[in-house]
This record gives structure tokens, C-alpha cells and sequence, in this order.
């Protein structure tokens, strides 16, 4: 069904892919990180994507108030909506985070994410996890959250089950059978989905939440770490033009998402960018435990020193300073110099 407007590829957008799939690999290759360090990088980006994937569709909540939120600690001047919708989403996708190789995608998923979405919204729970019964419209809210216009009309209500089972269908099977690349295939689900805007409310923040889950099941295991949704919110004027690009052509003999896979890939290729920057010697301290740069700090400051050395200048046990080289090793930070008892080690210059 949408098999023909997959063929009409640029060289561009293949460009982007292999350079997205180059940082995938080495992420894996490379990301065998301080699990601490890994826990505070989710707990961080849970708070970004929440406050980001919300202030797109209106709420005013900054960073520092969500997690505030979130600690429980009560926020009255804001409106009792958007506390709730930030409850949602942070939830949510915390449940994404760790349970997604459970998650099988599905219609029954989705909406299951759409009750769960809404769980705390009053004004919603008519409506939670069901299907749109009347007809919506996709409008722009500027910065204030205040509609400044109708982008464009949806999937009438009565066809929405039809064009969301062949979506979903045709999504799996294009998955399973890898004709196509993942990305291209979860860029075509999020435009039709946005398109069909299924539900009454709440189709942007989890079109943001399938996107966290189907490239997780698809190997980008960096969305946990980076957030896509900051990357969106940022760029949020091309992320509605690229969408209108690319819808108006449906159902014409130019259809095809061109717009929408170029917006898609580059917020998709900076996300790769900067979970490969967590990995760089600039910013060490972000990826490193307090003991792995004692050690480091310690290297940085002399020619070179053996395993004895290190323990005692840094205080920290021997059979841990063998597992901190060894990941500064890993990380290619520095070298072993000899063997056995006369081993030492020195910063890589």
C-alpha cells in the first residue's frame, strides 16, 4: 500500500541513513558504560522528552518544573491539565524505557500507550484509548500554547479503524520482512499516523512515544539516552511544515514524503550525533563513575603509572583500578605499556 512512494528515495536521504546507521554502530561498539551513569542519563532524558513532547502541544511546563512534578512536589501555579498530561507522558515512557523488547507493537498496544498517556487527564477519560468518534483538525500553537492555525483536516472518524489496522499491518509485516530500511518504514508509519490523527487528543505526544519504541526494537538503543523530543521542540515550525509538505501530496499522483524523511532523518541524525559525543574525551565526565575519573584525572596529571600506583595515589582498591583501566582501555583513553608485574599505563596523546 505504501510501497511506491518508499521507492521514490533521494540520494540525500540515503546519505543521511548510512551516516545515522555509521554513529548506530558505534554506539554499540562503544556504549559499554558506567551503568550509574547510564541510570542518570535515562532519569535526565525522562525529564527533557516529557517537558519537550508536551510544550510542542502546548503545555508551559519548563524542565526544572517537571521534575519537580515528578518529585512530588506541588506546583499550583500551573494548570492542573498540564501537571497531568507530564504525569502521562513521563510514566509512560519510563515504561518504554524499560520494558520495550516485551512491548509487542500493535493496534492493542497503541492504544493501551493512549489510555496510559491520558491516565491522569480528567477531561480525557471518555475517551482514553479509543478510537476518535468525531473529527479533528491538526492545529499549530505558537510558544503561549495559543492556536495560531488549522495545518490540516484528518481521517474522517468512520474510516479511522480501516486506515489504522492497514497502517499498523502493513508496519509490521515491512519490519518483519526488511524490504525496506527500519527508518524509512517508521518515518511512513509517523506521517500516516499523524495524518489519520486517530484518537481526539493526545496523537503528537504518542507519536513521539512510538517513535522511542520502534527504534529501540529496531536497534537505536541511544533513544533511552538522548532525547528526540528536545531535538523536535527546538525545531518545531519545520517539524509542522515538513508534516504539511508531505500530507497534502497523499491520495495525488505526487505522493510521497520527501519533506517529512528529510525533517525526520536529520532530528534522527543529530540524536546519533550526540549520543556519540557522550562518548568523547571532552566530555568524560559525563559517561565516567567518580572512581573511573579519579583514576583518569590522576593519568592526565603524569607520564605514566602502574596499577600500584594508581590505587595508592587514588585511594581506591586494586581490583577496581584493573577494572577502571580496562575501561579507559575500552574507551581508548589511554595504553598499557609491558606486562604482568612491570605493566604501567599512560594517557594517549
Amino acid at each position: 500500500m505504501f510501497n511506491p512512494r518508499l521507492t521514490l528515495i533521494s540520494p540525500e536521504i540515503l546519505t543521511k541513513i548510512a551516516r545515522i546507521d555509521e554513529l548506530k554502530g558505534r554506539w554499540i561498539a562503544s556504549a559499554n558504560l558506567n551503568p550509574y551513569l547510564l541510570g542518570r542519563l535515562k532519569r535526565s532524558v525522562l525529564i527533557t522528552s516529557t517537558g519537550a513532547s508536551t510544550r510542542i502541544e502546548g503545555a508551559k511546563l519548563s524542565d526544572e518544573s517537571v521534575e519537580k512534578l515528578i518529585h512530588g512536589i506541588a506546583m499550583q501555579k500551573f494548570a492542573d491539565r498540564d501537571k497531568q498530561e507530564v504525569r502521562g507522558y513521563y510514566e509512560l515512557l519510563q515504561n518504554i524505557f524499560e520494558a520495550w523488547e516485551n512491548i509487542r507493537f500493535s493496534e492493542s498496544s497503541i492504544k493501551h500507550f493512549h489510555r496510559e498517556l491520558l491516565k491522569y487527564v480528567e477531561k480525557d477519560k471518555l475517551h482514553r484509548g479509543e478510537y476518535k468518534k468525531g473529527e479533528n483538525r491538526v492545529e499549530m500553537v505558537d510558544a503561549q500554547g495559543k492556536r495560531i492555525g488549522v495545518l490540516f483536516d484528518t481521517t474522517p472518524a468512520y474510516l479511522t479503524p480501516k486506515q489504522m489496522q492497514e497502517l499498523v499491518e502493513w508496519t509490521q509485516e515491512a519490519l518483519r520482512g526488511k524490504k525496506y530500511h527500519p527508518l524509512l518504514i517508521v518515518g511512513n508509519f509517523l506521517v500516516e499516523f499523524l495524518n489519520i490523527h486517530p484518537f481526539e487528543d493526545g496523537n503528537g505526544r504518542l507519536s513521539r512515544i512510538l517513535t522511542n519504541l520502534l527504534l529501540l526494537k529496531e536497534g537505536y538503543l541511544y533513544m533511552s539516552y538522548v532525547s528526540h523530543e528536545k531535538l523536535i521542540e527546538n525545531k518545531k515550525p519545520d517539524y509542522y511544515v515538513a508534516l504539511r509538505k508531505s500530507q497534502k501530496t497523499f491520495k495525488t499522483k505526487d505522493d510521497n514524503i520527501i519533506d517529512w524523511l528529510n525533517f525526520f532523518l536529520d532530528i534522527i541524525l543529530a540524536q546519533s550525533e550526540d549520543a556519540i559525543l557522550l562518548l568523547s574525551s571532552e566530555n568524560l565526565e559525563t559517561i565516567l563513575s567518580n572512581k573511573q575519573l579519579a583514576v583518569w584525572n590522576y593519568l592526565q596529571g603524569v607520564p605514566q603509572a602502574s596499577p600500584k600506583d594508581l590505587a595508592d595515589k587514588t585511594g581506591i582498591a586494586r581490583p577496581t583500578v584493573n577494572k577502571i583501566t580496562l575501561r579507559l582501555l575500552q574507551l581508548k583513553k589511554i595504553e598499557r605499556l609491558g606486562l604482568g608485574r612491570s605493566v604501567r599505563y599512560r594517557k594517549l596523546k
